[in-house]
């Protein structure tokens, strides 16, 4: 009896439950089988995992301590088998990944853009190329006809600029009071012709009626102007405003003009008023050299561009001729040419086109090109 109850004790010790002994788990977290998971794949390694565990010995009563039987295989709530390791589960979803792009790469469509990384003919392609560098070299026709008026604009704005410098009572106080002018045989003393004179000229510029001259008497009383002076001063006031009025509207489309040349063209506006000056100079000594080979033939032939014949010519006692000789119209005609020579070789000058004002640098070669072309030669 002292012999078995040793031995019943020893036997009646307690063993571990098999699904408490946790002697075999792994690092794995505890509920890291809820992760889905591939089911064909976690199937395939709970399988020959549940066929491990089936082969160890059933009478043991302890759990297999192989690798098989520390990663055996658990089922959930839907009987869904799912793998004991961190390793089975990533293979078993990278194998579900590559079949889920296989299937869906033989089953997928063209995009509806694809045939636009088609490379179309080398024909096509030089014809589009050859348009585009076409389009990028063509300057556009704005910018020029801007250039062609503005050059035409300033021979006429200069010229009437200077008339109506000439039309002036400081002209005339130069010309009355200048050494060599030719005084009047009939009395008019430089005050008589500077007051008198006055009064025509201001009568040009204003918006007086004829009565303006017409009323205006000598000392005797008799009337200064006749009726023929006074017709014809109302002609060349007539010209001499409409010239004046055109003017204005000259200089408002020539600054129209710059305005639009410096925003759209660089360097258009000294390129238009370079050529303005070249063609101002081109027509001052045209001129010059008529009025000077042949004065009266050119006066004769000023006069009936703008008036009618027998309206302008008068006596050497009309008071016309005695204020206004012929001497005082080789000066008016000499300081006209003389400013609008000046004004243009002035422009000439300041418009010249220089190397730097063209924008042009030389290159390493001694070559000369654009500044934008040598900055996309460094950028290059």
């Amino acid at each position: 009896m002292k012999d078995e109850t040793p031995a019943r004790a020893k036997s009646a010790e307690p063993q571990p439950e098999p699904l408490l002994d946790t002697s075999g788990d792994s690092d794995e977290p505890a509920f890291s089988w809820l992760t889905p998971g591939g089911s064909g794949s976690s199937a395939a390694a709970g399988s020959s995992a549940a066929a491990a565990a089936g082969s160890s010995p059933a009478g043991s009563g302890r759990a297999d301590s192989s690798p098989a039987g520390a990663h055996a295989i658990e089922h959930d709530g839907d009987g869904a088998a799912q793998p004991g390791s961190r390793a089975d589960r990533k293979a078993a979803e990278a194998a579900s990944e590559r079949s889920g792009d296989e299937s869906s790469a033989a089953f997928k469509e063209p995009l509806p853009t694809s045939a636009l990384h088609v490379r179309p003919p080398e024909e096509e392609v030089e014809r589009r190329n050859a348009q585009r560098e076409s389009a990028a070299n063509a300057k556009p026709v704005a910018p020029r006809v801007m250039q062609v008026l503005l050059a035409v604009f300033f021979p006429l704005v200069l010229l009437i600029l200077a008339v109506r410098a000439v039309a002036s009572p400081l002209f005339l106080w130069v010309e009355y009071n200048r050494p060599g002018f030719p005084g009047d045989g009939y009395g008019f003393s430089t005050d008589d012709r500077m007051t008198y004179g006055s009064y025509a000229v201001d009568y040009l510029s204003n918006w007086a009626g004829p009565r303006y001259l017409g009323d205006l008497v000598h000392r005797s009383g008799d009337k200064l102007f006749k009726d023929g002076e006074v017709s014809h001063m109302a002609d060349v006031k007539l010209v001499i405003l409409s010239t004046f009025g055109a003017g204005v509207l000259l200089v408002l489309l020539s600054i129209i003009a710059v305005l639009y040349l410096r925003r759209r063209s660089t360097g258009g506006v000294r390129r238009g008023l370079f050529a303005g000056s070249i063609i101002t100079l081109v027509l001052i000594l045209g001129l010059g050299t008529l009025a000077v080979l042949g004065w009266q033939q050119f006066f004769t032939e000023f006069h009936r561009i703008f008036f009618a014949d027998g309206s302008w010519t008068f006596s050497l006692e009309d008071t016309l001729i005695r204020l206004f000789p012929g001497q005082f119209w080789i000066d008016a005609g000499m300081v006209i040419a003389g400013l609008v020579l000046l004004a243009a070789l002035v422009t000439l000058i300041l418009t010249w086109p220089t190397r730097r004002r063209r924008g042009l640098v030389k290159d390493a070669r001694g070559g000369v090109k654009e500044e934008r072309e040598a900055a996309a030669d460094q950028a290059a």
